[in-house]
């Protein structure tokens, strides 16, 4: 468990990575990057016009309904509850390599996505269909590589390796074949449904599928390391706070400003808090003795009753941890001095036009405005903010929530 010993590789590993930033920085190379990558992907994004406007020929309320539906599979709101679920079912190894795979995921994935700052097929003449407040979000982020599509082989690859590994000695070769054939269609459905949905051309989604398949086979050589770190390793808390901080610094600035950033904070948040939570509590609530759903010691209605409490419960913490987050960042900046604004949640802090115009977007890493001598005068105090408010929620999914389990009978 998390000890103040310090293992050696931990700052070696956090001072790499603090090297690379401050390099790519001073090399500028996210811009020599994008200005390889940009031209020949927008050339691709342009030349799948015709294959995206014949799709759209079968243009149905049915379809833009069903695509609808099945994109969000694998949207904020779907892990807001599906990860919540997995702890609270007793499957804490699963979530929590689910929680920190998805957040590994769009990273990368966004990371990418504003490196390249690769515009989506114009609209019109595509057809563009934003059923959800979310998905107008979403249209509002760049192309290359669709998230959906990378999300999607990810999740759905690591839940059937999951219960290949867990249940195979239960599963003959047909149930196998079942499987694979179950992902395959999600994949495809998804890969499909975002063409159809005007959200992004073929190009976008085979960058999507081929990114995943290459991140779950990374994950699936590390996952094994990664828990044992987290269950049991020295210092855990400390360095993924840590982690945390530098990826921020790290993420590229896109041309423009998209909220690709916030949705990576949000992320890393949640993984942040869900491993602070589970470090203080994982023999009583998370090791592989907890009882799961559908056992003797975890009813059908024990669950629901889990359910009931929890989701209320997080949806609080989130609410408090944002007002409290909002109220005591800028009072810590303004004692030390560090002048900020804010974008949306503080309007006091909000800038004049003419002084946005002056200053660049929120997205630009921190570090790299500070190794280039300042010339910003001000920090966007909605990145911490935003980070807290959802380290909160992760915290209280696997902390405060299973302790009220206790207090309820419902453990």
């Amino acid at each position: 468990m998390d000890s103040g010993i310090i293992p050696m590789w931990q700052p070696l590993c956090l001072s790499g990575l603090l090297g690379f930033v401050v390099a790519a920085s001073l090399l500028g190379i996210t811009r020599r990057f994008r200005s390889i990558v940009q031209p020949w992907v927008v050339r691709r994004v342009q030349s799948d016009l015709p294959l995206i406007l014949q799709i759209q020929r079968w243009q149905h309320r049915f379809f833009d309904i069903f695509f609808s539906v099945v994109s969000c599979l694998v949207s904020v709101p779907f892990y807001t509850g599906f990860i919540p679920i997995l702890f609270w079912s007793g499957h804490s190894k699963l979530a929590r390599q689910v929680a920190l795979l998805m957040a590994f995921c769009d990273y990368i994935g966004n990371a990418i996505k504003d490196a390249i700052s690769a515009p989506r097929p114009s609209c019109p003449p595509v057809r563009r269909v934003t059923a959800t407040e979310d998905e107008k979000e979403n249209a509002m982020e760049y192309g290359l590589p669709s998230s959906h599509a990378l999300n999607t082989v990810c999740l759905a690859g690591y839940l059937l390796h999951y219960a290949l590994t867990t249940y195979g000695h239960e599963m003959n070769g047909f149930r196998v074949l079942i499987g694979f054939s179950l992902v395959f269609l999600l994949v495809s459905l998804i890969g499909l449904g975002r063409i159809y949905l005007g959200m992004h051309s073929f190009i976008d989604v085979a960058a999507g599928i081929t990114m995943g398949l290459v991140v779950l086979a990374f994950w699936l050589i590390v996952h094994d390391y990664i828990d044992n770190f987290l269950t049991s390793g020295q210092n855990v808390t400390s360095f993924s706070a840590g982690l945390s901080f530098v990826l921020l610094f790290a993420y590229p600035t896109p041309e423009a400003p998209t909220p690709s950033f916030e949705y990576h904070t949000a992320f890393i948040g949640v993984a942040f808090g869900l491993v602070s939570g589970i470090q203080q509590t994982y023999l009583l609530f998370h090791s592989e003795d907890v009882p799961r759903i559908f056992s003797p010691e975890l009813s059908i209605l024990v669950f629901f009753g889990r359910l009931l409490a929890g989701i209320p419960t997080i949806l609080i913490v989130k609410f408090c941890s944002k007002a409290l987050s909002k109220w005591l960042l800028p009072v810590i900046c303004n004692t030390l001095g560090i002048p900020i604004r804010s974008s949306c949640y503080i309007p006091a802090l909000k800038e004049s036009d003419s002084s946005k115009n002056k200053s660049d977007n929120k997205q630009i890493g921190y570090l790299q405005r500070a190794i280039s001598f300042l010339p910003y005068k001000t920090y966007d105090v909605d990145t911490g903010i935003r980070f807290l408010q959802y380290a909160g929620l992760g915290w209280s999914v696997s902390d405060l929530v299973p302790h009220l389990f206790t207090r309820l009978s419902l453990s």
